[in-house]
């Protein structure tokens, strides 16, 4: 008797789910833009005004908020439920019955409404997509450490140049983070202030820890910020963090994209600089009339991808799980053009078979770089280092290795630094549908850029090499020069040491050096060239 009444009663509560319907409604207009844009401080932190004046990015009137007034207009409305809202779309999801939400078409300040269940868009369907599901998660507690993971990436060779993270702002959107503010393993974060702050999209409260129905955001924030001494080391150790809660793991539906938006608009106006995602949307909505058809991951077409698109344009570098659909394909925001999206390989750096695989759908590469995402080493909620699975990790892991080398490089845009980071990968030369380019190098997609620097006005061929060096140097110097002076400065600008070069093919030895990186100058009486140095 109970089994059949629980039964009803699902089922009933079933229908009464699907007869609510999830829609956006798109404004026609906001207030105060012109002054909100001309006075930014009014709408933005002085970090993320920063961010944008350093790298070129207009501020423009996506920046400037929705009216609340229409929200409140909303909120009061019958049988309507406001759920999220984007200042970048001039958009708010809410839910209803699909009778009480046409009846809205009478406001004044509506410009349309776009039914998540596409098949109700009898005017004009504006497309937008949604939701898979936190990658799957199949854990086995070996102790070890996280060295492969991070050594794979070359991201170890960063830590020891001093480039860990420091000054570097993140935004993790997941799922729950119980335990980060107690638990050891992000003790050094916390002593360092670098949890800058949190929200929970989902239940609309700053309590992050509270929400437990998922530890999948703890694990990811552990492979990038956790630290246990001697024993576990994330790849972005020294970065500040906002912990952003966009994931509802008890259930599945596009207003987890909308909730995702929302937190990337957030995360631009604090003048982050990376956000890692390890979501992804658009296939396994719990109503099935809300499912894209695999045509439609084309970069362009889901709610939340076009809203990565715009943070792309807004300066944010935004790494993003790949998925973990194998052969199912990519679903969105990875499927974008301006997302890092990044799969999955072995700790022998193998294809991982759950890791999912490119098309000629999307538009271009993906997925763009894979990282370790087959037994992973994370940190669990109880403090105990053990391995997962999933591009839930492999992206946070490569995130954060990022994050360090953008430290490295602070005057790049989010443009250059992805392409630094897919010409640095393994076969950036011959990619596939199930590597992308490859492994990255991060030592040798920042060595590229110095080597650049190097290059730049040297017509008298002055060439230090090898650069980076962890014993000796060779220099090749115009020959008509006959005198030569070699003068070495730290990254303060103290003179470490000078000399004359008495024969030009002999080394020099930089084995006494601590790592990190140095300035050279080389100096003849006509001719001057600066270098920067990296011993490891």
């Amino acid at each position: 008797m109970k089994k059949g009444l629980l039964f009803l009663i699902l089922l009933f509560f079933q229908i009464y789910v699907n007869a609510q319907q999830d829609a956006w409604i798109y404004l026609a207009d906001k207030q105060n833009v012109a002054a909100s844009v001309a006075n930014p401080i009014t709408i933005l932190t002085q970090k993320a005004i920063d961010r944008k004046n350093g790298h070129g990015i207009a501020i423009d009137d996506r920046d400037v908020p929705v009216n609340e007034s229409y929200i409140t207009q909303l909120k009061n409305s019958v049988g309507i439920t406001v759920m999220a809202k984007s200042k970048w779309f001039n958009a708010v999801h809410i839910r209803g019955s699909q009778t009480d939400i046409e009846a809205l078409t009478g406001l004044g300040f509506i410009a349309s409404i776009d039914f998540a269940d596409t098949s109700l868009n009898t005017a004009k369907p504006v497309s937008q997509k949604h939701a898979s599901k936190l990658e799957s998660e199949l854990i086995t507690f070996n102790y070890g450490n996280a060295f492969n993971q991070i050594d794979m990436i070359n991201g170890h060779e960063l830590h020891l140049l001093d480039y860990t993270g420091m000054g570097m702002t993140v935004a993790v959107l997941d799922a729950g983070f119980p335990n980060v503010n107690t638990m050891s393993a992000f003790q050094r974060l916390r002593n360092a202030t670098n949890i800058i702050d949190g929200y929970d999209f989902v239940n609309r409260n700053a309590n992050v820890y509270a929400n437990t129905t998922s530890s999948h955001g703890t694990w990811v924030l552990s492979t990038m910020a956790g630290y246990v001494q001697d024993q576990y080391v994330g790849t972005a150790p020294d970065a500040s963090y906002y912990l952003f809660i966009t994931e509802d793991a008890l259930s599945e539906n596009p207003v987890e994209e909308s909730y995702w938006v929302e937190a990337a608009e957030r995360a631009d106006s604090l003048g982050v600089d990376v956000i890692n995602s390890s979501l992804g949307y658009g296939s396994f909505y719990d109503n099935t009339n809300y499912n894209f058809p695999a045509s439609d991951f084309d970069g362009n077409t889901t709610y939340i991808t076009k809203g990565a698109n715009i943070a792309f344009e807004k300066g944010l570098l935004i790494v993003n799980s790949a998925g973990n659909e194998g052969s199912g394909g990519i679903n969105a925001p990875a499927d974008s053009p301006n997302v890092l999206s990044i799969g999955a390989v072995t700790a022998a750096g193998t294809y991982a078979s759950f890791s999912s695989v490119g098309s000629t759908i999307q538009p271009t590469q993906k997925p763009d770089v894979v990282a370790q995402g087959q037994a992973s080493y994370v940190v669990d909620i109880n403090d105990v280092i053990g391995t997962l699975n999933g591009t839930s990790f492999s992206s946070p892991i490569l995130a954060g290795g990022i994050v360090c080398l953008w430290q490295a490089l602070p005057n790049k845009t989010n443009a250059e630094i992805m392409q630094l980071v897919r010409e640095s990968a393994s076969q950036y030369n011959n990619p596939d549908y199930f590597l992308g380019y490859g492994i990255p190098n991060l030592l040798a997609a920042l060595n590229t850029e110095l080597s650049i620097d190097n290059d730049e006005d040297n017509p008298e061929e002055i060439l230090l090499f090898p650069n980076p060096s962890s014993g000796e140097v060779y220099l090749k110097l115009p020959s008509e020069e006959p005198f030569w002076t070699f003068s070495l400065y730290d990254i303060l600008g103290r003179q470490v040491n000078t000399f004359p070069i008495l024969d030009v093919t002999d080394p020099i030895d930089v084995s006494s050096l601590l790592d990190g990186l140095y300035i050279v100058k080389i100096e003849s009486p006509k001719i001057s060239k600066t270098f920067k140095l990296i011993k490891k």
